[in-house]
């Protein structure tokens, strides 16, 4: 099953090249391991710079959303749900400009077609994730408002510590 999903990774990545998502460069395998030869990203993880500066500045943060819309765009547009969306998966390129990574949990959808996996990062999450609901693009849209609120505010809208707590308020309640 890794190997299937390494392969599904990097296949994902062959055709997704973009401005805002890191590019595969080379890709080979040995008897027991994939190697992955990644665009090297310098400006580091926004998870990084949140944590160190704290909130992002409105003007910053209105580029960083609109390049991840136009990544995630992308990604929809050639049948790819990313998944996980979150600070660690948004690095920087020596300009400054956003640059998705990490497939892992990323995965090919036919047209019309939806999935029911539970996988993401909790806070996170949307409703119909959490509920164990058919999902489609839609939960990208759903990460890409909370890593906005979390960019601006400096948290996730529903966190609790209690991860049965946070759920409850993310599929019950709104963002406060």
């Amino acid at each position: 099953a890794i190997r299937n999903n390494t392969v599904s990774m990097v296949l994902i990545m062959m055709k997704s090249q973009h401005p805002f998502i890191v590019n595969l460069c080379f890709a080979f395998q040995t008897p027991s391991k994939f190697y992955l030869g990644l665009e090297y990203a310098p400006g580091g993880e926004l998870f990084y710079h949140m944590d160190k500066v704290g909130t992002i500045m409105i003007d910053d943060a209105r580029l960083y959303i609109a390049e991840i819309i136009l990544a995630l765009k992308h990604l929809h547009s050639i049948g790819i749900i990313y998944r996980d969306l979150k600070p660690e998966n948004v690095l920087f390129d020596a300009e400054g400009h956003i640059k998705l990574t990490d497939f892992g949990l990323s995965k090919d959808l036919f047209e019309g077609e939806q999935t029911t996996t539970f996988c993401g990062t909790s806070e996170y999450l949307a409703p119909e994730v959490i509920m164990q609901q058919s999902y489609s693009y839609e939960i990208d849209e759903w990460a890409l408002g909370v890593l906005s609120y979390e960019m601006i505010l400096g948290t996730t809208p529903f966190y609790d510590e209690n991860k049965a707590v946070m759920f409850g308020k993310i599929v019950s309640e709104n963002p406060v």
